[in-house]
């Protein structure tokens, strides 16, 4: 009897080493769940560079593609493609007619801005001492990131400046109470509205009247980016510094030239805003952009100098803007004209190779700017994964433009081949409800093909 026990004992032990030996064997008595299946790989997600030896299509592979859609668009159209690499013009339809191009209008602003303008430079709101005692100035500095928001990582805008911390730090800083708070706008000219621009738009969330000092754009609520604005955006910022000062006496006026600094806060670079302005259409901030150009060209910075010394700078860089006419920065105003080329030319001098290593990319921000098709910016909610422009998404960038019968679409598209190409699709006098997912497709048609066939 002990001899069996002893046996048995052994060939328990022996059994439980099968056991942890052999999970196969306890899996199927149904004694332990079965270890879950590997992990697949964790995706990379990262978009590699395209080659340097993509074959070029040809003019008659493009003209193949965009021919009848550009014969069908209804409206006055007019459109081109471009190969930045080559610097040659592959299509065009009435590329020299003059359109109204709405927001693609920015694309002339921030291009300027890039050239004349050190992207690295941030525009200063500050606050001053004022002509007395117990009085500060608000100095505009053309800054319409400013922001009213608690936290300012809420705001819009990138890297936005906050006003409730230039107003500790004027508390803190400043050398007597404070009575009574000014705000200096004679940076900008104050000329109001643009011509082409509709009064309802301040109210329809899409223009505020431009001065260098505002918060949050203008805007009501800082978190709609195309909220209904205040009419005096100047006031309600310093209303609003006084108000966290403890200050009811408000008022606009000019700082000396001896005046002492207190206080300063500064927005993101100008690459970065010149970005956030094509990504989001931000009117105000193209409008400032603008402005601030006319200042660097020493003219003055009022609507028509700003219109004038964006023209001007494309112009100096070699980009001709023949048939261009702009009264804004924006692209807002009904009276803008631009030929479909112009902004060709200038996404094909953005897009551009290096000619060598320590070559400058002035205008790369314009890219990096442009709308994502079904990403981000006003792309986003575009170019639908089950519609007739879905081979677009994620390769498309551009910048938009919509205005009651106008409708435009600019900006970079890579084919089939890799191939980089830029395009300029403008139309006027149709509905954009229609013409709309025409120039996406169109787009669309450029991301799908090689385009070298004969």
């Amino acid at each position: 009897m002990i001899a069996v026990l002893v046996v048995l004992v052994v060939a328990g032990g022996a059994g439980g080493a099968i056991a942890l030996t052999g999970p196969t064997l306890v899996q199927r008595l149904g004694l332990v769940a079965p270890p879950p299946p590997p992990l697949p790989p964790v995706p990379h997600a990262q978009l590699g560079p395209l080659p340097a030896n993509a074959p070029v299509p040809t003019p008659d592979g493009v003209s193949a593609v965009l021919d009848e859609a550009a014969a069908d668009m209804p409206g006055k159209f007019g459109g081109v493609v471009i190969d930045p690499a080559t610097d040659s013009e592959l299509w065009s339809h009435t590329p020299e007619r003059p359109l109204t191009p709405a927001s693609t209008g920015k694309l002339i602003t921030t291009a300027a801005a890039m050239l004349v303008l050190n992207p690295t430079d941030r525009l200063v709101t500050r606050v001053v001492t004022g002509p007395d005692p117990g009085t500060v100035v608000l100095v505009g500095g053309g800054d319409p990131t400013l922001t009213a928001l608690p936290d300012p990582e809420d705001s819009l805008y990138p890297d936005a400046p906050s006003i409730v911390e230039l107003a500790d730090a004027v508390r803190k800083k400043a050398a007597g109470p404070i009575h009574r708070v000014l705000v200096d706008t004679s940076r900008y000219t104050d000329d109001g509205l643009a011509p082409g621009w509709n009064p309802g738009d301040v109210a329809a969330g899409f223009i505020t009247p431009i001065e260098p000092v505002m918060l949050d754009g203008g805007r009501i609520d800082p978190a709609l980016q195309d909220g209904p604005r205040v009419s005096d955006p100047a006031l309600t910022a310093a209303r609003e510094l006084a108000d966290r000062l403890g200050v009811h006496d408000v008022g606009k006026g000019k700082a000396g030239p001896d005046a002492t600094a207190i206080a300063a806060v500064s927005s993101a670079p100008v690459s970065e805003l010149a970005e956030f302005a094509l990504r989001a259409s931000d009117n105000v901030l193209a409008e400032v952009l603008a402005r601030e150009v006319a200042i660097a060209r020493e003219v003055e910075p009022s609507f028509e100098g700003a219109a004038g010394a964006t023209l001007g700078a494309l112009r100096q860089a070699g980009i001709d803007t023949t048939g261009a006419v702009m009264v804004d920065g924006s692209g807002l105003s009904t009276r803008d004209e631009v030929p479909p080329r112009l902004l060709g030319e200038i996404l094909a001098a953005a897009a551009a190779p290096a000619k060598g290593p320590l070559d400058t990319q002035f205008l790369r921000p314009v890219l990096t700017g442009l709308p994502v098709a079904g990403g981000v910016g006003t792309l986003d909610n575009r170019y639908a994964r089950d519609g007739g422009a879905a081979d677009g998404r994620g390769v498309v960038r551009a910048k938009t433009g919509s205005l009651t019968g106008v409708s435009s679409l600019a900006g970079v598209v890579t084919d089939a081949d890799g191939r980089l190409l830029v395009f300029a699709l403008m139309s006027n006098g149709a509905n954009p409800l229609i013409v709309r997912p025409l120039h996406d497709e169109m787009a669309a048609d450029l991301s799908r093909c090689g385009c070298r066939q004969p």
